[in-house]
């Protein structure tokens, strides 16, 4: 299938979380034997920091807007499937509705959510929101997370049918190396500085490290230089998809803080848990519902409600213990959350729903 997307940027992880999920998603598409290309606004300082790699599984088209959005539109008029994911960054309602009504096409018309939670309290909110009547314009909703909440919610709004397409592992990027001995620390979090993070790492990790000053703390992600931190934690700033591996096998724990909207819907776990899964790191996540059909707490995952939970967790659970925690995590990854089932998938609801439209036709 001539798939034609628009996304934030498959090239650069800079202020894009959502870089590794495309990544994943999109080269294991190409596998499958879909022709993928993805459209991405020269926007945000990303293109002076891509992030080395190969991106030929897709076409990669790098367009200024809005001057080349008509361009882009013609070129998406050409292609089977046409995809426009959420927080482009860029002329997002624009994009929305092209997609959505605008472009003259027989294509199948998809709105690939990566950040659900977000999206649908905004049109709550705001009955007039642009994008609430173009949900069931769209042929379906793919969603990045968010589990039956999210798909039972989409589908009050009108949405034709709705899939969550969970974050995965890709183990030719994500895997064990040698740990780097300037990163080396008890407890790591990587992530930019968002308003509904932040109350988060305040009170989970900020917290941890003021209740446990013995112990050694890297807090990684844009926007925190100018936080007030505790003594013993330390800010190292951006770091390229290309560190992860580093970063997630120097710390004793890696830590995940899901964002105060993915955290209260659950069933959203993010690119950063697979990423450490991928590397046999020790992964300590807040609690939220859903993570145990991912991950067996206790066994592959450590649960924590509060900075008190994670400070026993570092003062109580030896580094043997860690690293075979880190290693079942990494097995069931490997069993049950590749890009490559993620992608068959995909796949597999792209092949129902055309035969579903050739059948109607």
């Amino acid at each position: 299938m001539n798939i034609f997307v628009f996304g934030s940027s498959v090239t650069s992880s800079y202020w894009n979380g959502a870089a590794t999920y495309y990544r994943g998603i999109y080269s294991n598409l190409s596998r499958l034997g879909h022709q993928i290309t993805f459209a991405e606004p020269d926007a945000y300082g990303r293109q002076e920091r891509r992030d080395p790699g190969d991106y030929s599984y897709v076409k990669s088209v790098v367009y200024s807007s809005p001057a080349d959005l008509p361009q882009m539109v013609t070129l998406a008029a050409e292609a089977d499937l046409i995809i426009k994911h959420s927080g482009v960054g860029v002329d997002d309602p624009d994009l929305e509705h092209a997609v959505a009504r605008g472009i003259a096409s027989e294509a199948i018309r998809v709105f690939w959510d990566v950040d659900a939670p977000a999206t649908l309290s905004r049109v709550e909110r705001d009955p007039s929101d642009r994008f609430r009547s173009l949900i069931p314009e769209y042929d379906f909703i793919l969603t990045y997370g968010g589990g039956a909440p999210v798909v039972d919610h989409y589908r009050r709004l009108g949405a034709r049918d709705c899939f969550p397409i969970y974050n995965g592992l890709d183990p030719g990027t994500h895997y064990p190396i040698t740990e780097n001995s300037s990163w080396k620390c008890d407890l790591v979090f990587v992530g930019n500085r968002l308003p509904d993070r932040e109350r988060r790492v305040e009170e989970f990790f900020i917290g941890a490290a003021e209740l446990a000053p013995e112990l050694n703390f890297i807090l990684g992600g844009e926007g925190w230089g100018g936080k007030r931190l505790p003594r013993n934690v330390r800010w190292i700033g951006h770091v390229g998809t290309t560190d992860h591996n580093r970063v997630n096998c120097s710390a004793r724990m890696v830590l995940n803080l899901n964002r105060d909207s993915m955290a209260s819907v659950g069933f959203s776990p993010p690119t950063r848990i697979f990423e450490a899964a991928g590397s046999a790191a020790c992964v300590v996540t807040d609690a939220w519902a859903g993570i145990e059909t991912f991950f067996e707490p206790g066994q592959e995952i450590l649960l924590a409600s509060s900075a008190n939970d994670i400070v026993s967790l570092l003062r109580n659970t030896s580094r043997n213990r860690a690293i075979q925690i880190g290693a079942a995590m990494r097995r069931r990854a490997l069993r049950d959350h590749t890009y490559a089932q993620r992608a068959a998938q995909v796949s597999e609801l792209l092949a129902r729903i055309g035969n579903r439209q050739t059948a109607v036709a």
